[in-house]
């Protein structure tokens, strides 16, 4: 912001009365015109403000990005092979992240994929359209990234759900890979991972999930996600 100069000292009394007067008149009218330009405007994080994607080549997604933020809560039930299990989405703490995400769910990006990355007390993750490349696993996304600020203070305690990234992506970013922390080791991560929210119920299954982890983080027999849908928010 460029600050006012100083007036001269020697500018005659009317003058300076009349410089004090004009200049009062234009902070306010600057004042009037900033406030009327912010209350039109939308910001982001608000229901129907434009949400920013990249695309991505070769990630073997070709799912277009959403253009506007929802804000709605909801929930997603994950019916799997294993069991079911359900999470509520934090529309307020990752507006982006989980507009990205349930409008994956909403088009059956997730279907017929599997849990195919299983760290026992650790992790679940899923969401690669790459995951029976040999040469390409644990590298697919959905055609398009989105950055989010992860929200200050964000601890992955067992249920939290968060979306994954690679060691050289910022922190935030986010694609269509994910995780549940299935364990208490994942306290131990730094708050990077864009946030989604946490599991609203079917634990047991998360936890049967996680007792089919090899050495090699593998599960040790198909983990299929048989279908994602949307649901009501918990009261």
């Amino acid at each position: 912001m460029a600050e006012a100069s100083p007036q001269p000292q020697d500018s005659p009394p009317s003058r300076t009365a009349a410089l004090i007067f004009g200049g009062a008149m234009l902070v306010i009218l600057l004042v009037v015109v900033g406030v009327s330009a912010l209350g039109g405007s939308k910001e982001t994080g608000e229901e129907g403000s434009t949400l920013v994607c990249e695309p991505v080549v070769g990630d073997g997604g070709t799912e277009e990005c959403p253009t506007e933020i929802v804000t709605e809560p909801a929930n997603v039930v994950i019916a799997t092979s294993e069991g079911d299990f359900e999470i509520a989405l934090d529309v307020e703490a990752s507006p982006a992240t989980t507009t990205s995400f349930r409008t994956l769910v909403e088009n059956g990006f997730y279907d017929g994929l599997s849990f195919y990355r299983v760290v026992p007390g650790y992790v679940i993750q899923a969401g690669d359209p790459l995951e029976d490349d040999p040469q390409q696993a644990g590298n697919g996304g959905p055609g398009y990234y989105v950055d989010e600020e992860v929200p200050e203070g964000t601890v992955y305690g067992p249920g939290a759900v968060a979306m994954a990234k690679t060691a050289t992506d910022p922190s935030g970013r986010s694609g269509s890979q994910f995780f549940v922390i299935s364990g208490p080791a994942g306290q131990q991560l730094p708050p990077d991972y864009a946030y989604l929210g946490t599991v609203a119920s079917g634990m047991e299954t998360v936890d049967s999930i996680d007792a089919l982890g090899q050495a090699d983080e593998s599960p040790s027999r198909p983990i299929t996600i048989e279908s994602m849908t949307l649901a009501p928010a918990s009261a």
